[in-house]
């Protein structure tokens, strides 16, 4: 190693940008974490093939043609770990898989392939790895930003969005894209339609894309978030919604299962339009519904997610240099 600090190369297909500042902003916010450690150097090789599938092979030939130094790889992905082959010199490869790698069968065929090679493969979820037909060596979790997503007075995240902060105003967020057919929108849909039969004053709203300081206020916002998902390979909206303390009700995916269990006020289930809005009458019983949610969000920050890598990352350098 040419410097006392591991030198990480991360190789992203999803990154965010000025257009859009929630593509891939989990990637983000490990690298940041991995920075503030201080115990390591983070370079980052990201591009966006989103309907235009022939950067893959341009960003490999990119990366095939960029001096890289670097002690180990670390790949977002299963297309982006095809990617992180190219690198010119045989380094440690890390491959995080992230749902779709292991669901969709032409990008798993793929995955596969990549998870032969790699040093190590990592699962942001026990629900994932169990999925992967390949071997997994750690489940670690993206980790969730702690400081940006906290409890906040609801009225106050309210008034900030311009948003009715009366508290007869009710306020369900589906903090997903609508459009991705396994988000499965229509049944949170379903779900408000339902609940207005006897409860005019509850909106249901989809926030996507939004810039990321947003973000935590519309969570704080909500009287309660609604995942409805036919699969996640993690669930980031649902723990950042536990360290606003704001009540979850998910279907059985991703650590959903895990982090729920154990939290009053919380729902997972799979989806019932009649016991989901029983639930949700319930929570606006109370006139400020929140959860204990925070402790077990902790469970799943940051900086656990940093120092768990960078221990996977100095046993893989360790046992390349022996």
């Amino acid at each position: 190693m040419a410097t006392d600090r591991l030198r990480v190369l991360i190789v992203a297909n999803m990154y965010p940008s000025p257009s859009r500042p929630s593509y891939g902003v989990f990637v983000a916010d490990q690298v940041a974490a991995l920075r503030a450690t201080g115990e390591v150097e983070v370079e980052v090789f990201h591009w966006d093939a989103r309907r235009r599938p022939w950067r893959y092979a341009l960003a490999a030939l990119e990366l095939r043609l960029t001096r890289v130094q670097a002690d180990v790889v670390h790949a977002h992905y299963g297309l982006s770990g095809v990617v992180a082959l190219a690198a010119p010199h045989r380094l440690p490869l890390v491959l995080t898989v992230h749902g779709r790698d292991c669901h969709d069968p032409v990008v798993r065929r793929l995955t596969g392939l990549v998870a032969r090679r790699a040093a190590a493969v990592v699962a942001v979820s026990a629900e994932l790895a169990a999925h992967c037909p390949f071997a997994v060596s750690a489940v670690i979790p993206p980790g969730a930003d702690l400081t940006a997503f906290r409890p906040l007075p609801r009225s106050e995240a309210r008034a900030r969005l311009g948003l009715d902060a009366s508290p007869t105003h009710r306020l369900l967020v589906f903090a997903a894209d609508p459009a991705r057919p396994e988000k499965r929108f229509a049944d949170a849909r379903a779900l408000a339609e339902r609940l207005a039969l006897t409860r005019p004053d509850v909106e249901l709203r989809a926030v996507f894309g939004r810039p990321r300081a947003e973000m935590p206020l519309w969570l704080n916002a909500a009287d309660a978030v609604l995942v409805t998902s036919e699969r996640e390979g993690y669930g980031l909206a649902c723990v950042e919604a536990l360290a606003c303390d704001v009540p979850v009700l998910s279907t059985p995916v991703g650590v959903a299962p895990t982090l729920l269990a154990g939290v009053e006020g919380c729902l997972c289930a799979p989806f019932e339009a009649s016991r989901w809005a029983t639930h949700v009458e319930g929570l606006l019983g109370g006139a400020d519904p929140r959860v204990a949610g925070r402790a077990v969000a902790e469970t799943q920050g940051l900086p656990a997610t940093a120092r768990r890598l960078l221990r996977l990352y100095r046993e893989l350098w360790t046992r390349e240099t022996l």
